[in-house]
């Protein structure tokens, strides 16, 4: 058995190695998955600091996925993923205070986005569209997240097919016309997006706003449903979003 590195870059490519060699499709996500993708997120003004791992995996690779951490000198928390483990299970690094977040098959937080059929190409990370509807569909979305968008936006261009290094506007377009609560949480967070762009004047502010007025043009003329229109006159007068509750690692202070 090994032990988790220090970096946390470093300790997600030692981790990508090990799924690599094992054919595990394990993919990351959140702000390590970002800087995995673009250049953007690792120089100033987009660079942040990363506090935790979280992956996607399919449910075929679970078992797999579990004798890997430990294999890699994570603790399993045991209760939690005797629980939740078809669709979710936690790891924990005890050395550095860390913890690993797996989401099975769909990544539910403010919204769900299913992964199923996303997790099928070599990168290490889940696609760049998925890494920016996993940062969109946060309703309680923080600066960290939004500057992570940022960077996604500045280095990605929007593509109406598919595109393994591209925003995917038809696929967001579409999952924006089957749920007008992720459409409205879409349109509420890159209007965040847009305002915290006027503190950034070290970027291309006008391009990551004329993909963001790209991407907004194809999730508007998406044809919507019969009950997505009846939702959206209802609107904000009833809560559309889901409020995640986190899981404590034994390791971070109350």
């Amino acid at each position: 058995m090994t032990s988790p590195l220090e970096d946390l870059i470093e300790e997600s490519e030692r981790i990508a190695a090990a799924a690599r060699e094992k054919k595990i499709g394990l993919k990351l996500l959140g702000g390590a998955g970002i800087h995995a993708h673009s250049p953007s997120a690792r120089k100033a003004p987009l660079k942040r600091k990363y506090g935790d791992l979280d992956y996607a995996i399919s449910k075929r690779d679970r078992k797999a996925v579990i004798e890997l951490f430990k294999q890699l000198g994570y603790e399993a928390n045991e209760r939690f993923n005797l629980m939740n483990g078809d669709r979710r299970l936690y790891f924990y690094d005890a050395a550095h205070g860390r913890q690993v977040d797996v989401f099975i098959d769909v990544f539910r937080m403010s919204h769900a986005i299913d992964l199923r059929g996303r997790l099928e190409h070599d990168h290490p990370a889940v696609s760049p569209s998925d890494l920016l509807l996993s940062k969109l569909q946060i309703y309680e979305v923080n600066r960290k997240d939004l500057i992570d968008v940022a960077a996604l936006m500045l280095d990605h261009a929007i593509e109406t097919g598919d595109a393994a290094d591209a925003i995917e506007a038809a696929y967001i377009a579409r999952l924006a016309a089957d749920d007008w609560g992720f459409y409205r949480t879409l349109q509420v967070n890159i209007d965040r997006v847009r305002t915290l762009l006027e503190e950034l004047e070290e970027i291309d502010r006008e391009l990551v706003n004329a993909r963001l007025d790209e991407l907004w043009g194809h999730i508007e003329d998406a044809p919507k449903p019969l009950r997505w229109r009846i939702r959206a006159q209802v609107g904000d007068r009833v809560r559309w979003y889901e409020l995640p509750e986190e899981t404590r690692s034994p390791y971070q202070p109350e």
